[in-house]
C-alpha cells in the first residue's frame, strides 16, 4: 500500500510538473498578447502541442470560433503562430520600436482552416555588436521589452545579449587589482562600446562613468529573464583576449600585445592583446565567466570574437590554430558545457590576410561541433561555399543588410532569398540556421521578416509574400501599392548593402565622386514606386508612413546628387547666374528633405537626442550622454566621418544643411570674386562646425506642418518631371 502511495505522488508530483512547464509557456504568451493588443487578450488561446520531428511548430486551429487558438511546442513557437495570425488574417505589422502602437481590426477575422507550420532549421539568430551602438545605447526597459517580442514573434531563439558586460569587467579587473581610473578610462564612452567590446577602440569618449555600468547591470537581468521566459538561448560574451594597458604595471611579465590600428584612431586608442596560453588568460577567463554567470546565469553559448578588423600578434598558421585551441580550452575549464560562437566577419574585411591555410587554422584548432560561426554578410559573400563549408564547424547564415545605422535604401533581398533558398538545400549538414547581423534598425524592417519566414515552411511564393506585405502595410489591398513593393522588391531593393548614404549626409566636396552614393537602379524606378505608393487611399498605417517618407527621402537624396552635379559644372564653367540657381534648387530640396522626415518620430533626430539625454540623472551626464549620441552619427571618429549618416529631421536643418550652405556660399563667392575655390580651407571650417555641433546642448526642435500624405503628394507634382 505505502509503495502504491509513493508511487501515485511521485507519478502526481510529475503531472503537475509537467503541467506547470506547459503552464510556464502558455502564460509567457497570454502576456505578450496583454502588451502587444490587451484589448483582445481574451480572445487568444494558446496551447502545448509536441514537436514534429524534433522541430519546432505551431498550428492555427478552427475549431472554436470565439476565439483564435495557437499551438506551439513553446512559447517562441507560440509566438511566431500569433505573429503568422497578425500578419496574414489582421493585415498587421509589428514594429520592433516600442511607440509605434499595433494597429488592429475591429473585428478579429475567423480561422476558416487549421494551419501547420514547422520550422526548417533550429537556431534562428539575431543582432549585432554594432547594433548596441548605432540604435541601442540609450534603451530603456519598454524599448527591449518591445524588441525581445518582435525577435520572438519573428522566431528568433539565439539573441545577442551583451548588455551589462561593463559592470562584469569592472568587478573582475579590480579583483585583478586595476584602479578605478584606470579601468573605466579603459572603456569607451556608450555609443562606442560595441567597438570597445570587438578589440577596435580603447578609451574614446571615455571615461565611462559608474552611472552607466550600474543602470546595465539591471537592464541585463530583465533582457534575459524575458528572452528566457520566450524560450531563447542568449549568447553572452565570454573573454577573447582584449585586457587594458595596465594590466602591464601588475604582470609586467605576461605576454602582453598590441593590436593592430583600426580606423585611423591615434595609437593612445588602441587595444592590448593576451597571448591566451598565458596562465593569465584562463584565470581571467574563469573569474568573467564565474561573475557573469552569478549576475546573469548561462545558457552555455558565448561570443568570443579575436582580431576583428584588427591584425592578430602573428599570421603563422600554427599561432592561429594554438590560439583557438588555448582560447576554447580557457573556455571550457570555466564552462564545460561551453560552446564558442565566432563572427566570420573578419574572413571577408580581411580577406586579403586570412588565407584559406590561416581561416583553416583558427577553425580546426577547436573541436568539431563546439564553434558555432556565424556567415555573417551572405547576401554578399556566403563563407561555406569557400572555407569547405567551414571545415565541418556549425555555421549560421546570415543576412546583415545595413551598416552603420544608414537610412539609406539597401539590400539585395531577393538575391539574398534565392541564396538562402540553395543554402537550405545545399548547405550540407553543419549548416543548423538562419541570422541577421544587422548593424541598425532604423531602416525598413520588412527584409528581415523576408528571411526570417524562409526558416519555416510558409511555401510562399515572393509574389504572394509581397501583396500580404503591401497590404499590412496599408491595410487594405490597394492594387497600387501592391505594383509599388514589386517595384521595390524587383527594382530598388538589388544592391549589396554597404555603408551608402544619399549625398546631402556627407560632407560637401567639390568635383569628386563619392562612391557612397552610388545606386544600382534608375532614380526613375523609385520615382514609379513613389507615385503609386502615393495613391494608397491614406496613410493611416505607421507601417505605410514610414515606406512614403523612407522612398521619398530616397528619391530626393538622388535627386539632390543630380542637381550638385550640375552645380560643380557651373563652377567650372563661371556661370554664375546658373551657379546660384542650382544651389537654390539644392537648398529648397534640403528644406523639403526636412519637412518630409519630420512627419515621424524615427526619422527624427530629436528622439535620439532626447533619448540620451534621459539616461542620464544628472546635467553632467545628461550633457555626456548627449555628446556621445551627436558624435556617433556624425564625426564618429578616426577616419569614419559620416559614417553613420542618417537622413533625419532635425539633423538635416541644424547639420547637414549648414555644412552645404558654407559649401554653396564659398564656391559661389569664389565666382563672384573670381577666384578659385579652396577646398582645403573649407575643410577646416567644417571640421571646426562639425566639433561644435559635437559639443553643443542646444534643443533640437522638429515639428511636423500639416498631412504627409498630402505633402508627399506636394513633392511628388514638384519633382516627378525634374526627375524622369
Amino acid at each position: 500500500m505505502m509503495k502504491r502511495n509513493i508511487c501515485l505522488v511521485i507519478v502526481t508530483l510529475f503531472l503537475s510538473l509537467a503541467a506547470g512547464a506547459k503552464e510556464k509557456d502558455v502564460v509567457a504568451m497570454q502576456s505578450m498578447v496583454k502588451r502587444l493588443i490587451p484589448a483582445y487578450a481574451e480572445n487568444f488561446q494558446f496551447r502545448k502541442m509536441k514537436p514534429i520531428d524534433g522541430k519546432d511548430c505551431f498550428r492555427l486551429d478552427a475549431s472554436d470560433p470565439r476565439k483564435i487558438i495557437i499551438s506551439g511546442n513553446n512559447a517562441n513557437s507560440m509566438a511566431m503562430g500569433l505573429n503568422h495570425y497578425l500578419r496574414y488574417y489582421c493585415l498587421t505589422t509589428i514594429s520592433w520600436y516600442a511607440d509605434i502602437p499595433v494597429e488592429m481590426p475591429e473585428t478579429l477575422p475567423a480561422v476558416e482552416k487549421p494551419i501547420q507550420i514547422e520550422a526548417k532549421v533550429d537556431r534562428r539568430f539575431f543582432l549585432n555588436y554594432c547594433t548596441y551602438g548605432y540604435t541601442m545605447p540609450f534603451w530603456q526597459w519598454k524599448d527591449w521589452e518591445r524588441l525581445i517580442d518582435w525577435m520572438a514573434l519573428n522566431g528568433i531563439n539565439m539573441p545577442l545579449a551583451i548588455t551589462g558586460q561593463e559592470a562584469v569587467w569592472y568587478k573582475v579587473w579590480k579583483k585583478i587589482g586595476l584602479t578605478d581610473e584606470e579601468i573605466r578610462s579603459y572603456f569607451t564612452g556608450p555609443t562606442y562600446l560595441p567597438w570597445h567590446r570587438m578589440a577596435n577602440i580603447d578609451g574614446w569618449n571615455g571615461p565611462l562613468p559608474m552611472h552607466w555600468l550600474d543602470s546595465q547591470v539591471e537592464l541585463q537581468k530583465k533582457i534575459l529573464t524575458r528572452e528566457r521566459e520566450l524560450n531563447m538561448k542568449p549568447v553572452l560574451p565570454a573573454f577573447a583576449g582584449h585586457v587594458p594597458g595596465a594590466l602591464k604595471r601588475i604582470f609586467p611579465e605576461a605576454n602582453i600585445q598590441n593590436l593592430g590600428k583600426w580606423a585611423g584612431f591615434a595609437e593612445e586608442y588602441r587595444c592590448h592583446f593576451l597571448n591566451p596560453e598565458e596562465a593569465l588568460f584562463a584565470t581571467i577567463q574563469k573569474q568573467y565567466i564565474k561573475e557573469q554567470t552569478r549576475l546573469f546565469g548561462t545558457d552555455h553559448i558565448y561570443g568570443v570574437d579575436p582580431f576583428n578588423e584588427v591584425d592578430p600578434p602573428s599570421w603563422e598558421p600554427e599561432y592561429l590554430s594554438k590560439v583557438s585551441a588555448d582560447m576554447y580550452h580557457t573556455l571550457t575549464a570555466a564552462d564545460p558545457k561551453a560552446e564558442w560562437m565566432q563572427m566570420t566577419w573578419m574572413f571577408y574585411f580581411d580577406r586579403k590576410d586570412w588565407t584559406a591555410p590561416r581561416v583553416k587554422a583558427m577553425l580546426t584548432g577547436v573541436p568539431q561541433g563546439k564553434m558555432v560561426l556565424l556567415d555573417y554578410h551572405c547576401e554578399n559573400v556566403e563563407l561555406w561555399k569557400t572555407t569547405e563549408h567551414f571545415h565541418g564547424q556549425p555555421y549560421i547564415w546570415c543576412y546583415l543588410g545595413n551598416f552603420g545605422g544608414n537610412t539609406t535604401l539597401t539590400g539585395n533581398v531577393k538575391e539574398s532569398g534565392a541564396r538562402l533558398d540553395n543554402t537550405l538545400i545545399n548547405g550540407e549538414s553543419n549548416f543548423k540556421g538562419i541570422g541577421s547581423t544587422l548593424e541598425g534598425l532604423d531602416v525598413m524592417q520588412f527584409p528581415y521578416e523576408y528571411i526570417f519566414e524562409k526558416a519555416w515552411t510558409l511555401n510562399t511564393d515572393d509574389r504572394s509574400w509581397l501583396n500580404a506585405l503591401a497590404d499590412r502595410h496599408t491595410g487594405v489591398t490597394s492594387e497600387p501599392v501592391r505594383e509599388a513593393w514589386d517595384i521595390l522588391f524587383n527594382q530598388v531593393y538589388v544592391q549589396v548593402p554597404r555603408t551608402l548614404a544619399v549625398l546631402p549626409n556627407l560632407r560637401p566636396v567639390m568635383n569628386k565622386p563619392n562612391n557612397r552614393t552610388s545606386i544600382n537602379y534608375p532614380n526613375t524606378a523609385l520615382l514609379q514606386a513613389w507615385q503609386k505608393l502615393l495613391q494608397a487611399p491614406d496613410c493611416n498605417r505607421d507601417a505605410l508612413r514610414l515606406d512614403i517618407i523612407t522612398v521619398g527621402r530616397q528619391l530626393l537624396g538622388n535627386y539632390f546628387l543630380t542637381v550638385k552635379d550640375d552645380f560643380d559644372r557651373m563652377y567650372e564653367a563661371k556661370d554664375l547666374p546658373a551657379l546660384k540657381a542650382r544651389a537654390a534648387e539644392m537648398r529648397e530640396i534640403l528644406n523639403d528633405l526636412e519637412r518630409l522626415n519630420a512627419f515621424h518620430s524615427r526619422c527624427s533626430l530629436d528622439k535620439w537626442i532626447s533619448d540620451a539625454r534621459k539616461y542620464g540623472n544628472t546635467p553632467e551626464l545628461k550633457n555626456y550622454y548627449e555628446k556621445n549620441a551627436r558624435n556617433l552619427i556624425t564625426t564618429w571618429g578616426g577616419r569614419l566621418n559620416d559614417y553613420a549618416s542618417r537622413t533625419w529631421a532635425g539633423l538635416i536643418k541644424d547639420y547637414y544643411s549648414k555644412r552645404w550652405d558654407m559649401y554653396l556660399d564659398a564656391v559661389v563667392a569664389a565666382v563672384e570674386n573670381n577666384r578659385e575655390f579652396d577646398q582645403e580651407k573649407l575643410d577646416g571650417e567644417f571640421r571646426l562646425f562639425e566639433d561644435s555641433w559635437v559639443s553643443s546642448t542646444r534643443p533640437v526642435e522638429v515639428t511636423p506642418e500639416g498631412d504627409l500624405l498630402i505633402y508627399a503628394r506636394f513633392l511628388l507634382n514638384k519633382y516627378e518631371r525634374k526627375i524622369n
